[in-house]
């Protein structure tokens, strides 16, 4: 087995700017010692990336980097990432590794050598030309003709490359082998089929030389005994004896190449093998870009239709929509997004457990002008400490144990859009300072990460919590309270909305009846009655389980029946106990009776006599003349 090819790298910036470095492939750049290692630059990674052979293209892949990794060709800059992990190096490529403002920047050159005698060169500004001067060849213009309608037929790529197989054999009698290489991401020209005359598939090598040449010069070649004229391994190996080689292109851009070979003995095809050639690739690039379109507007369809489904989510959401009630309290709540949804202050919203903070999260989103961009959800009591700082900020390889890739985090997600934190209260302290720099810099730092990154996030958070008593017991920052509470927004609980259970009840009836299969159309009204009088501490979540449960056991009938609500709901659906009510006239029970709905209302609002005014249904001023009747007025 012969050596594998070596390559020059010329170093044009980095602390060894102007060394020259010969290097056997494969080989691992980095700033590590190790053996294998080349390039010992300090602003490198340890082992920052690696060249490889593979089916004899040179391929740069970056190893998971601090800074990153770019190539860049006639100027045209590929960075290294998830959608473009490798990329393929021809002579004169230069790599830029690192800080992309003071990169290392690495010229290659690569060992194998350009052909020496070339014996005919077609460029495809010419086909014109060619096509003239082949279609009056009778026999090969029904060739041509027979084989390009079967080609427009097709659509897929792959059925393109079938027929093109036979298309070249048909044209070409003296053709003994067919390869297609189609461009990738990074400039990789990996083969896409490769046949014999007979049809059989053969692991046949393309010439990555003559690849260079064609997509460079925008043009066909022809290389008689193309073995003793190619030094490339590619070529040698195969031992071939006659070889073309053609682009594939649309417009201007190359997107691949096809070679023919003829080993049966040297000297076999001519110009004119050349020209017919790049006629038929100027047939096959034709179909080839159909069939792309095709699979295109396939995956476009697939995309809509997903895409229909979350944009009529997103219209109610757009609309508030995704928020039901009429209650005085949901009212207010939608006043206020009115007012906040196209700022940039961050939004606090408090509410207990199961009041929908996170669909206000979302309305508030989905109605701004960040629309466009992505809407991120945390919740911050769900993840312990280390993996919440991982998963809101990222991190990058190497910061801890496991860490084996660069991991973006919510907030460069989010970059653009909303991010919201639900149970802010329960972050823990060391992080909030984090979040306190987003609020204040608008930037973040990736945990192990030397370097900050900017963001532009909307923050919205959320809490069932007192953060205004947690700051005066020192479990919450002042300062980031303070930052975080310049909008807040008080969700009611259902308790204080009931007049928007039945409203809620017949929504989420709708939505799982549907879901569910079920032909339950609506409830009695002593049913509506008896969850309407139901305090819900689990809020809407409460109801909205309560609405699956009853339709999952409840298969037959139009209407909901009393007796097919839960127990704890039909055994508290009292408004006021017997033990409250004392024995009197008629006014005397209904004052009483009166007085504890006062006091619960009171209680249930914090003392907050304007909203219990509301909830009630009567102005503040009468709700005081009540107190000083029952002498509850402080």
């Amino acid at each position: 087995m012969s050596a594998p090819p070596a390559l020059t790298i010329e170093v044009l910036a980095g602390s060894r700017a102007g060394e020259r470095l010969t290097v056997a492939l494969p080989c691992t750049i980095g700033r590590a010692p190790d053996t294998g290692v080349v390039l010992n630059d300090a602003h490198l990674s340890s082992v920052h990336g690696r060249i490889e052979l593979t089916e004899g293209a040179v391929l740069f892949s970056d190893r998971g980097s601090t800074n990153g990794s770019a190539h860049v060709r006639g100027g045209v800059v590929t960075p290294l990432n998830s959608e473009c992990p490798v990329v393929e190096v021809w002579t004169g490529d230069e790599l830029h590794l690192g800080d992309p403002a003071q990169p290392v920047v690495l010229r290659v050159s690569l060992a194998d050598s350009t052909p020496g005698e070339i014996l005919a060169v077609r460029p495809i500004a010419e086909v014109e030309a060619f096509q003239q001067r082949v279609t009056a060849d009778a026999e090969r213009l029904q060739v041509l003709y027979r084989h390009t309608a079967e080609l427009s037929r097709q659509t897929d790529v792959d059925g393109v490359l079938t027929l093109a197989a036979r298309l070249i054999f048909d044209l070409l009698p003296r053709a003994t082998h067919v390869a297609v290489a189609l461009r990738e991401r990074g400039g990789h020209f990996p083969v896409a089929l490769a046949r014999s005359r007979n049809g059989e598939p053969v692991a046949l090598p393309v010439s990555r030389t003559l690849i260079r040449k064609v997509v460079e010069e925008r043009a066909g070649v022809l290389l008689s005994d193309a073995g003793a004229e190619v030094s490339a391994r590619s070529v040698a190996q195969a031992g071939l004896l006659s070889t073309l080689c053609v682009p594939l292109w649309t417009g201007a851009d190359v997107r691949g190449a096809i070679q023919v070979d003829n080993r049966d003995a040297p000297g076999l095809f001519g110009g004119a093998d050349l020209e017919v050639l790049t006629v038929a690739a100027a047939q096959i690039s034709f179909a080839a870009e159909n069939a792309r379109l095709v699979a295109r507007l396939r995956l476009a369809e697939q995309k809509l239709e997903g895409e229909n489904r979350f944009l009529k989510k997103r219209e109610e959401d757009a609309t508030f929509g995704g928020i039901v009630g009429r209650s005085s309290g949901i009212n207010n709540v939608l006043r206020a997004l009115e007012k906040v949804r196209d700022t940039r202050v961050p939004v606090l919203i408090n509410g207990e457990t199961g009041t929908g903070k996170e669909l206000v999260a979302r309305a508030l989103h989905y109605t701004s002008a960040r629309r466009e961009k992505l809407f991120v959800a945390q919740n911050c009591s769900a993840l312990p400490e280390n993996l919440l700082e991982s998963e809101l900020f990222g991190h990058v390889r190497g910061a801890f144990t496991g860490a084996d890739r660069d991991k973006k985090g919510l907030f460069e997600l989010a970059d653009g859009g909303t991010m919201f934190l639900d149970e802010v209260g329960e972050m823990p302290l060391s992080l909030q300072a984090k979040l306190l720099r987003v609020l204040q810099e608008g930037e973040i730092w990736p945990v192990g990460s030397g370097r900050a990154r900017q963001v532009d996030v909307r923050v919205v958070s959320a809490t069932h919590r007192d953060l205004e008593k947690m700051v005066r017991t020192g479990g919450f920052r002042q300062d980031l309270f303070y930052r975080l509470h310049v909008f807040p927004l008080h969700m009611p609980s259902l308790r204080e909305r009931r007049d928007d259970v039945p409203i809620l009840a017949r929504h989420f009836l709708e939505r799982y009846a549907r879901e569910l299969g079920r032909s339950v159309t609506g409830f009695t009204p002593q049913c509506l009655d008896r969850m309407a009088a139901y305090d819900w501490p689990g809020n809407v979540r409460e109801l909205q389980n309560e609405i699956q449960r009853l339709l999952i056991f409840r298969s037959e009938g139009d209407l909901v029946q009393v007796e097919d609500l839960s127990p704890r709901i039909l055994g508290e659906s009292r408004l006021v106990d017997d033990g409250d009510i004392p024995r009197g006239t008629l006014k005397d029970m209904m004052d009483a009776v009166e007085r504890v709905l006062l006091a619960r209302t009171l209680r249930e609002h914090g003392n907050n006599k304007t909203r219990a005014a509301e909830v009630l249904g009567i102005t503040r001023e009468g709700l005081h003349k009540k107190l000083a009747r029952f002498g509850m007025a402080e």
